[in-house]
């Protein structure tokens, strides 16, 4: 992992949004790494190829200068592009340990666990750095995704000894219930970057911690 990361992954978890319009969506990107997260990983689901590539590597530029460590979700052949600090992969991304080869360990591997134990026990084996569930709670990103219980993440910091990322429908009301669970990350998008002052949402997650 980059120097230091391994300490830094503790904290709020800020996901972009869809969004098409780069100049807002570094805008409030810049906002919201005010904050201080401890990851920002760059997510659109939407985007062409071309937009994707323009806007990774000015999220990267933003991040860089901020000193906040930026991951890229779905695409490794675009993290190991750019040279982002590191991927966020779910299970249609390829196999983990090919993953986790190709980014050396000095990159951040993330994986996707919905409420699976067997792809958190194999994100373990293959040296994932960090392990994310969910959605732990209503999610309008992803409104057909299985509930992911509680009882996962405590499982996991009892059994893994890797962090865990809580992701799905956490707001600065409920993220609470996920830290008492164990969550290391708090993985959020709307609730920060649609919020009227995303600093201060985002210094308010990193309150909480």
């Amino acid at each position: 992992m980059p120097d230091g990361a391994a300490t830094l992954l503790r904290g709020l978890y800020a996901l972009t949004p869809d969004e098409t319009d780069t100049a807002r969506l570094l805008a409030r990107a810049g906002q919201v790494l005010e904050g201080r997260p401890a990851l920002l990983q760059y997510r659109n689901k939407t985007a062409s190829a071309a937009l994707r590539r323009k806007q990774a590597r000015a999220l990267q530029a933003l991040c860089r200068a901020a000193g906040v460590p930026f991951v890229i979700n779905d695409d490794l052949a675009l993290a190991l592009e750019i040279a982002a600090d590191g991927a966020h992969l779910g299970r249609e991304d390829g196999p983990p340990a090919a993953a986790r080869e190709a980014l050396g360990r000095e990159r951040i591997l993330g994986l996707t666990c919905y409420a699976d134990w067997g792809r958190a026990a194999e994100a373990a084996a293959v040296g994932a750095d960090y392990i994310a569930f969910g959605a732990m709670f209503p999610s309008a990103t992803k409104p057909h995704a299985p509930p992911a219980p509680f009882a996962l993440i405590t499982r996991a910091k009892q059994e893994l000894g890797l962090p865990v990322a809580a992701i799905g429908g956490i707001t600065l009301d409920n993220a609470p219930r996920v830290l008492a669970a164990g969550a290391d990350l708090l993985a959020v998008i709307g609730d920060v970057f649609a919020a009227a002052d995303p600093a201060a949402r985002a210094t308010a997650y990193r309150a909480l911690f």
